[in-house]
C-alpha cells in the first residue's frame, strides 16, 4: 500500500498466521490508516474501515478482537459507532480505543463514559499506541477465556443456560427498542431416556454433541445462539427473525437430524433419533415479558410432542 493512492474500501489483511489477533482501525483519513497499519500489520490480522457505517459493517462480518477507532467522521462519530456497537449483541465485548487529536479533558471523559476501554491522543506515538493495544488484547483473551468456562456446556460445547438467561433478556429488551421480531425455538430429543437406557450413557453423551453440532452448524448468522436448556433440551434464540424464517429453520433442523440416521430402536415413532421443536415469534414491541416468550415457545414444544414428536409446532406471541 503506497501513501497517495486511492484507498480501498473495506479491506482486510489475511496474515499467514490464522491465530493473530485481529485489530479493525476506523479512520477517514487514508494517512492515519496507514500509519497505524504500519505498526500492527506484523504482529496482528489488520482490517480498515474509513466511515462509521463501514466500521459497524466490518465488526459484525469480521468480529475484530479490538477496534482503534477515530472520534471525528462525517457520516457518523466515533461516539456514535460505539454506542451501536456498545447495543448489539454480537460487538458489546469488543474492546474499543478511540484515538483522537482532541485532548481536552471532556472529550477524554466522554470516550470512557461511551464504553471505550482506553484513549490515545494524536500525533500517535507507535510505541505507546502498541503497548496499550497490546495490554487489551491480553485482557480480552483473558475475558474471554473466563467467558467460555462460565458460558459453555461442557459436554456440547454449545453456551449453556445461563448464557442463554442473560442473553434472552437483552435481546427482549433489543428486539422492543428497535421494533424488530424475534424468535425462539425449543427443541427436545425424542425418547432420549429411553436412548441411554439402550445404548448408554457414553452413547447419549455422543448424541446429544451430534445434535449440538447439527443445531449450530444450521444457524447461519453471528448473531443466533444455540444453548443446551437442560439434559437433552436445546434453545436457539434468533434475532430479526420472522415466524415463517424461524419455522423454516426449525424444520431445517429436525430434517438433517434425521439424515444423519443415529439407530434408536427404542423410538416408538421412527428407527432413528429424532427431534421435536417448538417455535414462538414476538413480531412487534410488547409489553410482555422475556420469560412469557420462552413459556409460550415451551407450550409450542409440548404441543409438537403430544401431535407424535419428530415434528415442529409454532405460533405467534401473544399477551394473556
Amino acid at each position: 500500500m503506497t501513501i497517495g493512492q486511492p484507498f480501498p474500501q473495506n479491506v482486510a489483511f489475511d496474515l499467514p498466521d490464522g491465530k493473530k489477533s485481529k485489530i479493525l482501525i476506523v479512520d477517514d483519513h487514508p494517512i492515519n490508516i496507514q500509519v497505524l497499519y504500519q505498526a500492527f500489520s506484523a504482529d496482528y490480522d489488520v482490517c480498515m474501515a474509513i466511515s462509521g457505517k463501514q466500521a459497524l459493517d466490518v465488526s459484525h462480518s469480521q468480529h475484530p478482537d479490538l477496534i482503534l477507532l477515530d472520534v471525528e467522521m462525517p457520516d457518523m462519530n466515533g461516539f456514535e459507532v460505539c454506542e451501536k456497537l456498545k447495543a448489539s449483541a454480537d460487538t458489546w465485548d469488543i474492546p474499543i480505543i478511540f484515538v483522537t487529536a482532541h485532548i481536552d479533558e471532556e472529550t477524554e471523559t466522554r470516550c470512557f463514559n461511551e464504553g471505550a476501554v482506553d484513549f490515545i491522543s494524536k500525533p500517535i506515538n507507535r510505541n505507546t499506541v502498541r503497548a496499550r493495544v497490546k495490554t487489551h488484547l491480553l485482557l480480552k483473551s483473558q475475558s474471554d477465556l473466563l467467558r467460555q468456562l462460565v458460558y459453555l456446556d461442557g459436554l456440547t460445547k454449545v453456551h449453556n443456560r445461563r448464557y442463554f438467561d442473560e442473553r434472552l433478556e437483552i435481546e427482549w429488551k433489543l428486539a422492543n427498542r428497535n421494533q424488530t421480531p424475534l424468535s425462539l425455538i425449543m427443541i427436545d430429543v425424542d425418547f432420549f431416556k429411553k436412548y441411554n437406557d439402550l445404548y448408554g450413557h457414553q452413547a447419549g453423551d455422543n448424541c446429544l454433541q451430534q445434535v449440538a453440532k447439527i443445531i449450530s452448524d444450521t444457524l447461519k448468522r453471528p448473531t443466533d445462539l444455540v444453548a443446551r436448556y437442560g439434559g437433552e433440551e436445546f434453545v436457539c434464540l434468533l434475532p430479526d427473525t420472522l415466524l415463517t424464517g424461524a419455522m423454516s429453520i426449525a424444520e431445517a433442523i429436525r430434517v438433517r437430524i434425521l439424515a444423519q440416521n443415529i439407530p434408536h430402536v427404542g423410538s416408538t415413532i421412527y428407527p432413528f433419533v429424532s427431534i421435536s421443536l417448538g417455535v414462538c415469534c414476538k413480531e412487534a414491541p410488547s409489553v410482555g415479558m422475556a420469560a412469557t416468550f420462552l413459556h409460550q415457545a415451551d407450550t409450542q414444544l409440548y404441543l409438537a410432542k403430544d401431535k407424535g414428536r419428530n415434528q415442529t409446532s409454532g405460533r405467534s406471541y401473544q399477551l394473556g
